[in-house]
């Protein structure tokens, strides 16, 4: 995936990766950027913003966004999901569709009519081949060829880097020439501090379980950087519900502790400097459902 200097031929452009949820969005776009800019865990709908990263070489940009699963929404919170996600197909030159080796066919995946409108290259990727024979791939690509959509449809693994140089030779190929949108040492256009609160969300999807991950969100409240001394970070996880606030706490705050420890060690990676992680736990009823409180956290 190294770059091939052409002269006077400068690409750039945006690269919109939508799919369902839990299909390894946030991987492939981990793995081209060769840095965790979007959280991955193991459960589904874990990415609720758009999150935008940057590929900068030196004949062009690459401006990848990550979008949550698409979803049939059945709450506030997921609607403004699925907004966001067709906000950012607008926005494309390029769009990559992800579907995994469990997908039975076009028919299941309801996007594909909504993809048809938009003018632009459209690829397929089939990922987590690695955990199925051979075999039972051409008859997905099969049935997707079918359709008339795609432009590609490429195998991949995103986690194990399979197929990932043919795809990223097709996205350079069919990316428009231009000038770059953004400077050469920007990363995303998100703030420190969403970072922040995506890596204590991230924390709290890998150390609980059933649904109080889901019913999470993460305010930042205060983020001092202080010369001389730790950066000062004051997180407030809100929840839905006083059980939850119990839960996440913990007895004796170590739940709390824990997802604190866990949060700012990763943080301190992120960000190249020590900080002093304050974590606080508010409950806000149906939060979820609440337009206006949805609005406020950012989604």
């Amino acid at each position: 995936m190294n770059s091939v200097k052409k002269k006077g031929n400068f690409k750039v452009g945006y690269v919109t990766i939508v799919g369902k949820p839990n299909v390894g969005k946030s991987t492939l776009m981990n793995v081209f950027l060769e840095r965790k800019i979007s959280i991955v865990t193991p459960k589904p709908q874990t990415t609720r913003n758009r999150v935008l990263g940057i590929m900068n070489r030196n004949n062009y940009q690459i401006i990848f966004l990550d979008t949550p699963g698409l979803i049939t929404p059945k709450y506030q919170l997921q609607k403004s999901m699925i907004k966001t996600a067709e906000s950012s197909l607008k926005e494309a030159d390029i769009i990559l569709m992800m579907i995994d080796m469990n997908s039975k066919g076009p028919d299941t995946e309801p996007v594909i009519d909504t993809l048809r409108s938009y003018q632009v290259p459209k690829f397929l990727l089939i990922n987590k081949i690695d955990l199925y024979p051979k075999e039972l791939i051409l008859p997905i690509i099969d049935s997707f060829k079918n359709i008339n959509v795609f432009k590609e449809i490429i195998p991949i693994s995103a986690l194990h880097n399979d197929g990932l140089d043919i795809l990223f030779s097709k996205i350079l190929k069919n990316l428009p020439s231009g000038q770059p949108f953004y400077a050469q040492d920007v990363i995303s256009s998100e703030p420190e501090r969403f970072f922040v609160s995506e890596i204590i969300r991230e924390k709290i999807f890998f150390l609980y379980e059933q649904e109080v991950p889901y019913s999470v969100a993460v305010q930042i409240a205060e983020f001092k950087e202080r010369k001389g001394r730790k950066d000062y970070i004051h997180a407030i996880i809100i929840v839905e519900r006083d059980s939850q606030k119990g839960i996440i706490i913990g007895k004796q705050g170590e739940a709390l502790k824990r997802v604190g420890m866990k949060a700012r060690k990763d943080i301190e990676s992120f960000l190249g400097r020590k900080v002093y992680l304050k974590l606080e736990v508010k409950v806000r009823k149906k939060w979820r459902k609440n337009p206006a409180i949805i609005k406020g956290l950012g989604y």
